[in-house]
């Protein structure tokens, strides 16, 4: 009776030793998983090529904001438990987002875009990987502004509300990149009605 109770206590300390390791390893798997998105190395490189112009060139306002929002983008990537972006519209209007091509599509672009109706956001296991802004005419105040993608990482949570005073978008966080035509291989449409008259379907929606 005390071999089997000795072997019983014996498998219990074993198990609760493999339980602790597991415990004690998770962090290191889950830096092991973000350590080789695309993302991630393409953040990691541009914080230490920004951080070595500070000690070259000195510290500047606009070196200071970049190093801010890398290493912003980088945290979001280590501390992340999603491996999806999620965008929410709290604008009074309908949002271009984009996202995975589907199955059907026959594009030659690397993603899709996708109608985000006011106040809702995208399904939590549907990967919103950024948003597009249409092109804006010159004004008296500003010259004209081209059409844009405004790219997030894995993990993000972007809010997308309106600015009360100048009525643009405005986003809670900001974005990783910010692509024009022929600067990545994405949808920027400059012609917004010609994009939405080909016809464009609402992203999946969450509950």
């Amino acid at each position: 009776m005390n071999f089997f109770k000795n072997t019983l206590v014996k498998i219990t300390l074993v198990c609760l030793l493999v339980l602790a390791n597991l415990m004690i390893a998770q962090p290191s798997w889950a830096g092991k998983k973000y350590a080789q998105d695309p993302d991630y190395i393409e953040i990691t490189k541009s914080l230490e090529s920004a951080l070595q112009d500070k000690q070259t060139q000195g510290s500047t306002p606009e070196i200071e904001q970049k190093i801010s929002n890398l290493k912003y983008q980088k945290y979001i990537l280590q501390t992340s438990e999603d491996a999806v972006g999620i965008c929410r519209n709290d604008t009074d209007k309908t949002l271009l987002i984009y996202g995975e091509k589907s199955k059907k599509s026959t594009s030659t672009y690397d993603n899709e875009l996708y109608l985000l109706p006011s106040g809702v956001e995208t399904d939590d296991e549907w990967d919103c990987q950024g948003v597009y802004l249409p092109a804006q005419a010159a004004t008296a105040e500003q010259a004209a502004i081209p059409a844009q993608a405004i790219k997030i990482v894995h993990g993000t949570q972007l809010v997308a509300t309106t600015n009360p005073q100048t009525g643009e978008i405005e986003f809670n966080i900001p974005p990783a990149k910010v692509f024009q035509a022929g600067e990545v291989n994405w949808l920027i449409p400059e012609d917004l009605q010609a994009a939405l008259d080909a016809g464009i379907t609402t992203a999946q929606i969450n509950d």
